[in-house]
């Protein structure tokens, strides 16, 4: 028999009746042996997540004001949880517990994980699985870097020997200190893929509210098309660009260990969903998706004979880097020209002291910004196979009377970037969808 891991988000655990559909489709797949939960998440759009509410304490204690009240929300919604299922597993204890720790001025790492904490431990009651915790198997270093190989050996040896168990999602433990740490929002994702890794999974399905992978925002394009299949390179590069389903950091465990990763939807169970895998896509489709980010600053600058110039390069990243602590989203070039790419967000209003720091030391002939512009990826590995597609994506974007002010390639030719104007991204996204389908 094989081995599958599921993961459910928010959404799939966030009352009674989502998790009586949770409990179906585990029990649906004899294979289906190990799952990790997230913490309860919005039951309807005015609500509140159990982590946001756990955050909200911590906050209350840090400004001594009176935290009960709001902890009480949390108490009252696992309760409402246990009773709509029927099951009783003596959580009060574990409120005390929790309690106790934050009179004691807890972490808000520590009070952060309690949503999953307590969520695995209910589900495993209801589903007659064991509860097994991640406090000491995923485990972290003093800077809160995972430390993979030492956390895949602690699941593997610990999973061995249940059956069937019920996992928390999104934290785990200091190896030196034992204190709880987490990973960032939507890190129950990351967990999954851990324990799929550990356990040799045959495929790690991830239950969420969607039915996988779409081909373009249905917020900007009407009916976009389903993705089937995915592979991980072209996934990375939606992702990149904001197409946001599955935690990215996820996909690092299962890419490793060669395991599909299968989006599915707690709420239409039947709908195969999305398919991950490592494999290239093989079939006639040229274009897989496309995603894309507004808000980016285009910095470009030209100098004579800049080709021959050795460093330029490095000086323009140490610049922005040592003085600025940025990063780069792209850097397309020229034979004497080269731009660099910046968010606005993470420049943080600097862009004038950028550009001085630019002519002071690095001495261009000329300076041109563009600020306002939006970053679209069109990505799929059928686009190297095809003849035309720079000439078709531009036609369409000329036809809609869009203006492309960047233009970048990667080497794999799986993906084209356009920078367009920020008032132009709707447009040019459906332009670019309704001429590859």
């Amino acid at each position: 028999m094989g081995v599958k891991v599921l993961k459910f988000g928010g959404s799939s655990v966030a009352d009674g009746i989502q998790l009586a559909k949770t409990r179906k489709i585990i029990e649906a797949d004899p294979e289906r042996r190990y799952v990790i939960v997230s913490a309860p998440g919005k039951r309807f759009d005015a609500d509140n997540k159990v982590t946001d509410l756990l955050y909200l304490c911590k906050t209350h204690m840090e400004q001594n004001l009176p935290y009960e009240q709001v902890f009480q929300v949390v108490a009252d919604r696992f309760n409402a949880i246990m009773m709509n299922l029927s099951v009783h597993v003596g959580l009060q204890s574990r409120f005390e517990e929790i309690r106790a720790e934050m009179e004691k001025g807890c972490t808000a790492d520590y009070i952060a994980s309690r949503g999953e904490y307590l969520t695995a431990i209910l589900v495993a009651a209801y589903m007659g699985y064991d509860f097994v915790d991640t406090a000491g198997l995923i485990l972290f270093d003093k800077k809160g870097r995972l430390l993979a190989e030492e956390t895949n050996e602690a699941l593997a040896e610990e999973l061995a020997k249940h059956e069937h168990a019920v996992i928390p999602g999104f934290y785990g433990t200091d190896k030196e200190t034992g204190a709880i740490r987490t990973f960032s929002r939507g890190g129950s994702d990351i967990t999954g893929a851990l324990v799929a890794r550990a356990v040799q999974a045959d495929i790690y399905e991830n239950w969420t509210d969607v039915s996988g992978f779409l081909m373009a925002d249905p917020r900007i394009v009407k009916n976009p098309k389903p993705i089937d299949r995915i592979s991980y390179k072209e996934l990375r590069e939606l992702s990149y660009m904001g197409a946001s389903v599955l935690h990215e950091d996820a996909i690092y465990p299962c890419r490793q260990a060669n395991i599909p990763i299968n989006i599915r939807n707690t709420n239409i169970p039947e709908d195969p969903g999305t398919v991950i895998t490592a494999q290239e896509e093989t079939s006639d489709k040229v274009v897989t998706g496309i995603a894309g980010s507004k808000d980016f600053t285009v910095i470009a600058m030209y100098k004579n004979r800049l080709g021959g110039e050795r460093g330029f390069l490095r000086k323009i990243l140490n610049i922005l880097e040592e003085d600025f602590d940025l990063g780069v989203e792209h850097i397309p070039t020229g034979i004497d020209t080269v731009s660099v790419v910046l968010s606005n967000k993470a420049m943080d209003g600097r862009l004038d002291e950028i550009v001085e720091e630019f002519n002071a030391r690095l001495k261009p002939d000329h300076i041109e910004t563009f600020e306002n512009i939006a970053l679209i990826a069109t990505v799929g590995y059928g686009m190297s196979r095809s003849v035309g597609v720079s000439a078709k994506l531009f036609t369409a974007l000329a036809d809609a009377e869009v203006n492309i002010r960047m233009i970048d390639q990667g080497s794999s030719e799986m993906n084209i970037i356009v920078g367009v104007e920020n008032k132009d991204f709707d447009v040019a996204i459906r332009a670019i969808y309704d001429a590859f389908e």
